[in-house]
């Protein structure tokens, strides 16, 4: 099937439509329903009858905006009306919820008159957050959102002017600055003067660009003051009429530094590009075709071109998406009274300073796997990077308060973690960790230091505050790959050149002298990073180290297990997983260390889970896995559970909850578990499960990461004597972070 059939397919597949409600308590019980509704629902209506401001705590007001148009432009489509606009409204509403957690009713309103369409949206201000217009053809698209703007006291937000202002200012300022342009002295042409067009030109303005360094042209050529004065073009084009001679866009764009286009596809040509100044800015944004293909616009240009275009095929895409959903969420969690200049300003600078960080392997992948980094090719963010909304919607939170538009200032410190939790319970109980790594940060050595994923890490754990790294390799190849990788800071390396290093090999020879191991032969073992980075962290030079981005679990194991060792009074390391899903969170074990655990070893891995639980805030209650509950089946296979059960339930030492040998569903269903077993020492569903084979957790964490969603965080490497995690082959930047954070959180506990 071609595009259209498998769109057609997508929107009539049961439920038709994108959107459905969702209730957000519990609706089980007779009492649940009660609270939900008569008699309990109007306790809610009476504080809020007091008090309009309530509206914010007892309902979803404060998160639910409306998506409203008339259909009178809809996309590419032009005047389809209000009915066949809604597939494109609940699309509209669809990005908000992905990206930002933001709720959407989509009004599409039959009004022809824009004051119809006003008094609507007016009756209607009870119900939402705040308001964005979609689709409204222009003139009527400024008086609609002009006016409400003024009657409402809740963000109203036209995207198709607004939108497509912010996120090409954003490229703007990156623009500029990579070819050395100031925005004050830029000459900028505009093609096209719809709403898009004016809303642009007046954002370029608020970011810097004056007034008489526009130049905007329509379907009649340059707006002109003399036009502007016969009547010829509306209030709103009139306001960027120009003091120049009249002319085509051809005459308007020689020698400009930058064009802007909004208008229909095609309308520019190669000469138009070449007759610009040098380094020339070319946004050719009409869609789906721009004004000048992407690749003859960069070929055409003197010096060094930088296109942005609003399609997803080239480089520096101009996509809405990237504003609206964040901007948004920033204003409703303000409570925002209106979107205004200042917040709008702060979006764009966000996201300009976020094309410069670093871009995680999620994006890079999402985007076909080729390398991204700041540059012509690369000044505004992917559309698929989360970390928009982590920088975007703070950003306009914070101009909100200090713009005097909020209604409450949110802790702006606490905020982003509030964002993250948004996202998925993973980013929520990470922060958590992470937090803790940030108020001490320790010594981590990250002992595969010749391959770029680590030296990434490396720049992100000094940039965020997480750790003071320690790269174990080639010196000079990893500060040409920090060159390379546009990072600008300078690693710690450990080289094998060091003359440092035949201290490391005295020390791992009196290590394993009586393991057959002579000194010759320790000095060959350092050159495996395994071995180097774990005498450091044996000697005290570092607090914990990180392995495994090149080599399999067990070769990566095998070092840090023969240097290091296991803590005192423990005899065996374990791999932990965290799993989250929307609601809960879990630690599993082992997963990748103990392929068939007796009773001994079960104890000990139950126990070393359960710290690693504390370290994320979570109070651990243990449940031994099996087929059989209590006893329900005896064979050689349920013993070990049992009995390690039974071990932990007798040991006074042992302060958390644990039960078992029980199944799945047991530990994990409260009615299934109290409701049947109400001797068992658990009276909540267990958070801690322990399975009885490495092959059991293995299978089961990936089923559950792959099938349910679930969000992984490890594999955490629990029971050695100093902090040691050794990754996944494959894991991205992100993951090493995440457990480079772990490590550090381990080793202040040691300290």
């Amino acid at each position: 099937m071609g595009l259209e059939e498998d769109a057609l397919e997508y929107h009539r597949r049961d439920p038709p439509g994108k959107l459905e409600i969702a209730t957000t308590k519990p609706t089980n019980t007779q009492r649940d329903l009660s609270l939900a509704y008569s008699p309990g629902v109007a306790g809610p209506c009476r504080e809020i009858d007091a008090d309009p401001t309530d509206a914010f705590d007892y309902t979803s007001k404060g998160n639910l905006v409306a998506v409203v148009s008339d259909g009178s432009a809809t996309l590419g489509l032009g005047d389809i009306g209000p009915l066949a606009s809604k597939p494109v409204m609940e699309g509209k509403g669809v990005l908000f919820k992905r990206f930002a957690d933001v709720d959407v009713f989509d009004l599409e309103v039959d009004a022809e008159d824009p004051a119809e369409m006003i008094s609507v949206v007016e009756a209607l201000e009870p119900t939402f957050g705040g308001v964005n217009l979609e689709d409204i053809a222009a003139p009527a698209c400024f008086t609609v959102e002009e006016a409400l703007k003024e009657s409402l006291s809740i963000p109203v937000f036209h995207d198709d002017q607004h939108g497509t202002a912010i996120i090409s200012g954003a490229a703007l300022l990156n623009a500029a600055d990579i070819v050395a342009k100031d925005l004050a002295d830029l000459d900028v042409v505009f093609s096209g003067a719809g709403a898009s067009a004016i809303a642009t030109a007046r954002f370029f303005e608020s970011l810097g660009v004056p007034q008489e360094g526009i130049t905007m042209v329509d379907s009649g050529g340059i707006v002109t003051e003399d036009r502007a004065a016969a009547g010829d073009v509306n209030e709103y084009k009139a306001e960027f009429a120009s003091d120049r001679p009249a002319g085509d866009l051809a005459d308007a764009m020689a020698g400009a530094d930058v064009f802007v286009g909004l208008s229909v596809g095609g309308i520019v040509d190669r000469g138009m590009v070449a007759s610009m100044a040098a380094d020339p800015i070319v946004f050719p944004m009409a869609n789906p075709d721009p004004e000048i293909d992407y690749a003859a616009a960069t070929e055409a240009g003197e010096g060094t071109t930088i296109v942005a275009t609003g399609r997803s095929d080239y480089p520096n895409q101009v996509n809405n998406v990237l504003g609206f959903p964040f901007i948004f969420r920033g204003a409703l969690d303000a409570r925002a009274r209106t979107i205004n200049e200042e917040m709008k300003v702060a979006a764009a600078e966000a996201l300009a300073a976020l094309a410069r960080e670093d871009v995680p392997d999620a994006v890079v992948s999402a985007y076909g796997g080729e390398p991204i980094q700041f540059g012509p090719e690369y000044v505004i963010p992917k559309p698929l990077d989360p970390r928009v909304l982590f920088e975007v919607a703070p950003a306009v939170a914070r101009a909100a308060i200090e713009s005097g538009a909020a209604r409450q200032s949110p802790d702006l410190d606490t905020y982003v973690e509030s964002l993250e939790a948004r996202l998925g319970k993973s980013r929520e109980m990470m922060r958590v960790v992470l937090n803790k790594a940030k108020s001490d940060p320790q010594r981590v050595v990250l002992a595969e230091g010749n391959d770029d994923a680590m030296v990434r890490a490396a720049y992100q754990l000094v940039d965020r505050g997480i750790a003071e790294p320690i790269l174990v390799g080639d010196r000079e190849w990893i500060r040409a790959s920090a060159d390379r990788l546009g990072l600008s800071f300078e690693p710690t390396v450990v080289d094998l050149e060091d003359e440092d290093v035949e201290r490391y090999a005295d020390r791992l020879y009196e290590l394993r002298k009586r393991k057959g191991v002579t000194r010759k032969e320790a000095r060959e073992l350092l050159a495996d990073g395994d071995y180097l980075a774990s005498v450091m962290v044996e000697t005290g030079d570092a607090d914990a180290m990180l392995t495994g981005a090149t080599n399999h679990y067990p070769s990566a194991l095998r070092p840090p297990l023969e240097v290091i060792g296991t803590a005192p009074d423990t005899d065996y390391a374990a791999g932990v997983y965290m799993l989250t899903f929307r609601n809960r969170v879990i630690f599993v074990a082992d997963a990748t260390v103990n392929p068939d655990p007796d009773a001994d070893v079960l104890t000990e891995i139950t126990c070393h889970t359960a710290e690693i639980a504390r370290r994320f805030n979570v109070d651990p209650r243990a449940a031994l896995l099996s087929y059989s509950d209590f006893g329900s089946v005896d064979d050689e296979h349920t013993h070990a559970p049992r009995e390690a059960a039974r071990r932990l339930r007798d040991d006074p030492a042992v302060d958390i909850p644990v039960d078992g040998e029980m199944q799945a569903d047991t530990a994990l269903l409260r009615d299934a578990l109290t409701g049947t077993y109400d001797f068992a020492d658990l009276d909540d569903p267990a958070n801690v499960l322990i399975f009885p084979s490495l092959e059991a957790g293995n299978i089961a964490y990936k089923l559950l990461q792959n099938l349910a969603g679930a969000g992984a965080v490890g594999p955490m490497l629990a029971g050695m004597d100093r902090p040691v995690h050794v990754i996944q082959r494959g894991d991205d930047v992100e993951d090493i972070v995440n457990l480079a954070g772990v490590a550090v959180v381990d080793a202040q506990q040691e300290g």
